[in-house]
């Protein structure tokens, strides 16, 4: 079997197993919010790391997106040169997240032409929930006319689609959003346990409103839900989503908007890996 027809069966596999959606609940997840569960379904969004230094940063954002959004299985592309610029994937990492390793499936391709093309295919699959495209530099391809590509592709099947630009400066696209995202500082937890993932987010771009917000979030791997950080004066325990009586959803640093979603973290054993292009 050629490597293409196996990730096509792959493909097939994950929506046989309750993937696929209607068109109607991605438009329901759509108008749930900027950000209250997740960016919007069915639609090309782009996040930016803030330096060539931020680009984990960058990626814990997305894969965070996804998990609020509930948008799974989530099929990251990438080429050989960005793995070897950011390194394979450490399923720790990834679980510390609450990604589980039987929602997600990589791709990396031997460039980016083929990286654009696996991209243009997938976006159309319904049977997933998000496509992570990573790229490095200028990805000169990456142009107007390939992420309105996208954009109607993830509009056609309902899946979302999530273009990662690492060491890369913002330029003219088609993506409903587009944000620029930096590492920050997590919250001591009690016992100097460590704190949960944080980021400094900045919307750069918000298709049909305002875009200029900017803050600090958390991601809470447990609630699946983002969550301001804890004020100086207030302890970890009474944070959102912890045993305090703090309530979950709290808004958002120049959001306006609740966050908050609801789902386990499952334990599996690691995902096969394809490479493919």
């Amino acid at each position: 079997m050629s490597d293409s027809s196996a990730l096509l069966a792959d493909l097939r596999r994950i929506a046989a197993g309750g993937a696929a959606r209607s068109r109607t609940e991605a438009g329901a997840t759509a108008a749930d919010g900027w950000l209250g569960r997740g960016l919007a379904r069915g639609q090309l969004h782009e996040v930016y790391a803030g330096e060539a230094a931020d680009a984990a940063a960058a990626i814990g954002f997305a894969v965070a997106q996804a998990l609020a959004a509930g948008a799974l299985p989530l099929l990251w592309i990438r080429t050989e040169a960005a793995e070897g610029r950011t390194g394979r994937m450490l399923a720790g990492g990834l679980a510390d997240l609450g990604l589980s390793p039987d929602a997600l499936m990589l791709v990396v391709t031997a460039d980016e032409p083929a990286l654009l093309r696996t991209a243009a295919d997938a976006a159309r699959c319904a049977g997933l929930g998000t496509v992570l495209i990573e790229s490095w530099g200028r990805a000169p391809g990456l142009d107007l006319t390939a992420t309105r590509r996208l954009m109607l592709g993830a509009e056609a099947s309902g899946a979302t689609v999530l273009s990662i630009r690492l060491d890369a400066e913002p330029v003219p696209s088609a993506a409903a959003t587009r944000w620029r995202v930096a590492a920050a500082g997590s919250t001591v937890m009690p016992a100097d346990a460590p704190g949960w993932p944080a980021f400094e987010i900045e919307c750069l771009r918000r298709r049909g409103a305002p875009a200029g917000a900017c803050g600090r979030v958390e991601w809470n791997r447990d609630a699946r839900c983002f969550v301001p950080p804890a004020p100086v004066d207030r302890a970890p325990a009474d944070r959102p989503g912890t045993d305090g009586p703090a309530p979950r959803g709290a808004p958002l640093p120049g959001a306006g908007v609740p966050v908050a979603a609801d789902r386990a973290v499952a334990q599996r054993p690691a995902a096969p890996v394809r490479r493919a292009g």
